[in-house]
C-alpha cells in the first residue's frame, strides 16, 4: 500500500526514480521490484544513489519500457509497497513520439443520432466522461475506451445537443475533472464544456479587397467591452459582441461612432484583444468586472462575459460570428489576439489536469519555466502542445472566417510551431496577417529556437512588433526620464531615416515584418506617457506632440499599427498596467471624439495618402534604398525624398517633411520646381484639391507635411 513517505517516478521509458527517507534504514543497499496487479515484472536495477536534503534517490532502469495507462508498484526486500507515478518520462522525446496523434477529430464531434468524444491522455489509468442536461441535471458517467496513442473514446447513442460535459481523469492514483482542451464552447465561467451543432452556424459571404501585402494594413487595436461601453457611445449593447454589428451608431453631438467611425478613420482591419474563453471576470455577474483577457481557460471557445446570455453557449458563437460579418460588411478585416504562451493557473488548467507535467515548459532544474510572469510557459515544442495551437488557429480561420492573428509574446513559442502556424494559416487564407511579439524572455528554450525580433529572418510573412521604433518615438517603456524623437530627442538624418524607412543594423526587421507603434494596450498610453515626461506643457503642445508620433507610424515604411482612441489622445487616467482596472479606466471615451476631430481629420487624411500611392508600402529594402533619400532643409526637420515612384502612384515624387521644432520654421523646398500639398497641419486630401505653387513654406511645429510633384496619368 503506497504509505506517502516513499515516493517513485517513472522519469524515462525504461528509468525509475526513487526517493527514500533518510529515516527508513541504514543499509548501504536496497533491492527493488517492479509490480502490476499483485504480480512482479522484475528487479529494478541501481545504477547512482545520490544523496539529497532529507531523502536518498535512487536512479533505476526496469527490466523494460514501462508501459503508460497502467498502475504499477514498487516493493522494497522489506516488503514496503509504494506506487509508481508518472514523472519526467511525459516530457522525453520517446514519449513524444510514441504518444503523437495527427488526427482532427479531437473534442466532441456532434450529429443528431450521436456525439464522439475524444481526449488526449496517455498516462491516464481511467477516465469517464460526465453528462450534464442542458438544464444542469447531471445524468452520470460513462467509461472511455483507451485507444491508441493515448487517446480515449466514447461514441454516446443520442441526441446530445446542448448538454454539458467534462472528463473525470484518473492519473498517479488520483482522479481530478477537467473539461475539453478543444471544446468550441463552454458554460458559464468554463465550468464545463458543451456539445454544440457546429454545422446550424453557416459561413458568410463576404469579399474584401485581397491583400497584397502586410504593409497594406493599417490595424486598429480595440477591446470588445471598451469599444462601446462608454456612455457617448451611440451603442445600444454596451460592453458586449453585438455591438460591432449596430451601424451608423452617433455620439450625442452627432458625430460617427462604432464600426462606421472606423470605416470613416481609414483603417483596414480591427485588431480584437482576446475574445476565446479566459479567466478572471465572473460571467454570471453581468459587467461588474474588468478583464483584458490574457488569461486564457479555453483556446476554441468564445468569452461568455461580452455575450448578452453568457448561460447559452451557443449564443456566444453566433454573437461573435455577427460581429466578425458586420466588420466584413463594412469592408473591414478581423484580426484577433491569441494567447498561446501561457495559461491561467497552471495547477487548475484542464492540460496540467488531463496530463500533468506534458503541456508546460520546465527548466534544467524541473522547477516550471516562466519566462510569461504568468507562473507558466506552454511548451510549444511538444508535438501535442504543437497539435493544439495549429488546430485552434486553423479553426478559427475557417469557422470565424477572420483575417489575421495577433500572438501575444510570441517570443516564448518556439520557431518550428511558429512556421508550421505560418505555414497552415497561409494554406487557407493567403493575405491573412500573422503579427506577434517578438520580445527575448527568459524561458527554458534556446535563443536561436525562439521566434524572437532576433530571429525574424528565420520566419518570413510573420511580423513583429517593432519596439526599437516605438522607445525612438516616444522613450523607453521602462523609463518615463527616456526621451524620443517627439519629446525632444535629438537625431541626426541617417538616425531618423533608419527609424522611418526601417533600414539600418538597429532596425533587423524588412517593411513586410515591422509593426510600427507608438502605443498599444500594454504600458501608459501616449498621452499619459506624454503628461508623465512633460507634465508642464500646455495641453495644446501635448496634442502636437501626440499628434506628431502618431503621423511618424502611419507613413513609416512598415505595417502601422494604433491603439483604440489613439487618435483622439486616450486616456487611462495614469494606470500603466489597467487589465483589470474599472471600465471608468479602460473604456473609450467618446467625448474626445467628439472634442478632436481636427485631429481626427488630419490623421485620416494621413493613412488616405498612405494607402494612395505605394511609395509608402514598400514591399522590400531594396524599394527603400532605390526611391528613398534623407534631405537636409533644415535643422529643425527631417525630410524624406521619394524620387522617381510614378509607377507606385498618383505621384511622381514625394516630399515628406517631419517637423520637429517647437517653434514655425520657414523652409525652402528643394529642386526647381514648385510643389503641391496634399497634407499640411489641418489636413487636406488630393480629392480636396492640392494646395500648388509651392516654393517657400512655413512649419508649423511638430507637425508633419507631405509634398507633391508631377501628377503622372495613372494611378499604379
Amino acid at each position: 500500500m503506497y504509505t506517502g513517505r516513499f515516493s517513485a517516478f517513472l522519469d524515462a521509458l525504461d528509468q525509475i526514480t526513487i526517493l527514500i527517507p533518510h529515516s527508513y534504514r541504514v543499509n548501504e543497499k536496497l533491492f527493488f521490484m517492479l509490480f502490476f496487479e499483485g504480480q512482479r515484472m522484475g528487479e529494478l536495477r541501481v545504477d547512482e544513489v545520490i544523496q539529497i536534503e532529507h531523502y536518498t534517490k535512487y536512479i533505476c532502469t526496469a527490466p523494460f519500457e514501462v508501459p503508460l495507462g497502467e498502475e504499477y508498484q514498487i516493493e522494497d526486500d522489506k516488503g514496503m509497497a509504494f506506487a509508481l507515478q508518472t514523472g519526467a518520462v511525459i516530457r522525453t522525446p520517446e514519449f513524444d513520439e510514441m504518444y503523437q496523434y495527427d488526427g482532427e477529430d479531437m473534442g466532441a464531434i456532434y450529429e443528431k443520432e450521436k456525439t464522439v468524444f475524444k481526449v488526449w491522455a496517455p498516462t491516464a489509468t481511467n477516465v469517464k466522461l460526465k453528462l450534464i442536461n442542458e438544464f444542469g441535471t447531471e445524468k452520470g458517467t460513462i467509461p472511455m475506451h483507451r485507444g491508441e496513442q493515448g487517446v480515449w473514446h466514447l461514441t454516446v447513442h443520442q441526441n446530445l445537443e446542448n448538454h454539458f460535459y467534462s472528463y473525470l481523469v484518473r492519473v498517479n492514483y488520483i482522479w481530478r475533472e477537467a473539461t475539453d482542451p478543444y471544446a468550441k464552447a463552454v458554460s458559464v465561467n468554463g465550468q464545463y464544456s458543451a456539445v454544440i451543432d457546429m454545422s446550424q452556424y453557416k459561413k458568410h459571404d463576404y469579399s474584401l479587397p485581397k491583400l497584397e501585402s502586410p504593409v497594406d494594413a493599417i490595424i486598429y487595436e480595440t477591446h470588445v467591452r471598451d469599444f462601446s461601453h462608454h456612455h457617448n457611445s451611440g451603442m445600444n449593447a454596451k460592453g458586449k459582441y453585438a455591438a460591432f454589428s449596430e451601424t451608423a451608431t452617433k455620439t450625442t453631438k452627432g458625430y460617427s461612432s462604432g464600426i462606421q467611425y472606423l470605416q470613416e478613420l481609414g483603417v483596414t482591419h480591427i485588431e480584437l484583444m482576446p475574445v476565446n474563453d479566459f479567466a478572471g471576470v465572473d460571467e454570471t455577474v453581468i459587467g461588474k468586472e474588468y478583464n483584458w483577457g490574457y488569461n486564457p481557460r479555453h483556446f476554441f471557445a468564445p468569452a461568455g462575459n461580452y455575450s448578452a446570455k453568457p448561460h447559452v453557449p451557443g449564443k456566444r458563437i453566433e454573437e461573435l460570428k455577427e460581429l466578425i460579418e458586420s466588420v466584413h460588411q463594412h469592408g473591414l478585416g478581423v484580426i484577433i489576439d491569441v494567447v498561446f504562451n501561457h495559461v491561467f493557473q497552471k495547477e487548475i488548467s484542464n492540460f496540467e489536469k488531463i496530463v500533468p507535467g506534458y503541456y508546460f515548459r520546465y527548466g534544467a532544474n524541473g522547477m516550471p519555466s516562466n519566462g510569461s510572469g504568468c507562473g507558466n510557459d506552454l511548451a510549444s515544442e511538444r508535438f501535442m502542445v504543437r497539435k493544439l495551437i495549429v488546430s485552434a488557429v486553423k479553426y478559427w480561420l475557417e469557422f470565424y472566417q477572420i483575417d489575421g492573428f495577433r500572438f501575444d509574446l510570441m517570443g516564448l513559442l518556439d520557431l518550428e510551431t511558429m512556421k508550421e502556424v505560418e505555414k497552415t494559416i497561409h494554406s487557407i487564407k493567403p493575405d491573412a496577417i500573422i503579427i506577434g511579439e517578438g520580445w527575448d524572455l527568459p524561458t527554458a528554450l534556446s535563443g536561436a529556437d525562439k521566434t524572437t525580433i532576433s530571429n525574424s529572418h528565420k520566419i518570413e510573412n510573420v511580423g513583429f512588433f517593432n519596439d526599437k521604433f516605438r522607445d525612438s518615438i516616444k522613450g523607453s517603456n521602462f523609463n518615463l526620464k527616456d526621451t524620443g524623437y517627439v519629446t525632444g530627442k535629438e537625431f541626426s538624418h541617417e538616425e531618423f531615416s533608419q527609424l522611418v524607412l526601417n533600414i539600418g543594423e538597429d532596425y533587423p526587421l524588412g517593411p513586410e515584418q515591422s509593426v510600427n507603434f507608438v502605443e498599444c494596450h500594454d504600458n501608459h498610453t501616449l498621452w499619459d506617457r506624454l503628461q508623465l515626461a512633460n507634465g508642464a506643457e500646455s495641453n495644446e503642445s501635448r496634442k502636437r506632440r501626440h499628434r506628431f508620433a502618431t503621423s511618424i507610424a502611419i507613413l513609416s515604411q512598415g505595417i502601422p499599427f494604433l491603439h483604440s482612441g489613439q487618435e483622439f489622445f486616450r486616456t487611462k487616467h495614469g494606470i500603466e498596467n489597467s487589465y483589470c482596472s474599472p471600465d471608468w479606466i479602460n473604456e473609450l471615451n467618446w467625448d474626445l471624439r467628439e472634442q478632436n476631430e481636427e485631429t481626427i481629420s488630419y490623421l485620416r487624411c494621413l493613412m488616405a495618402i498612405r494607402k494612395s500611392h505605394g511609395a509608402f508600402r514598400f514591399r522590400s529594402r531594396e524599394e527603400i534604398e532605390t526611391h528613398a533619400k534623407m534631405l537636409d532643409l533644415s535643422p529643425a526637420c527631417h525630410s524624406l525624398l521619394y524620387d522617381d515612384v510614378g509607377e507606385y502612384g498618383r505621384w511622381e515624387r514625394l516630399l515628406v517633411v517631419y517637423h520637429h521644432g517647437e517653434q514655425p520654421t520657414e523652409v525652402e523646398l528643394p529642386g526647381e520646381q514648385e510643389w503641391g500639398m496634399i497634407c499640411g497641419d489641418c489636413g487636406y486630401t488630393a480629392e480636396q484639391g492640392v494646395e500648388m505653387d509651392i516654393k517657400h513654406f512655413t512649419l508649423e511645429p511638430l507637425t508633419t507635411y507631405v509634398f507633391v510633384q508631377n501628377n503622372c496619368c495613372s494611378n499604379t
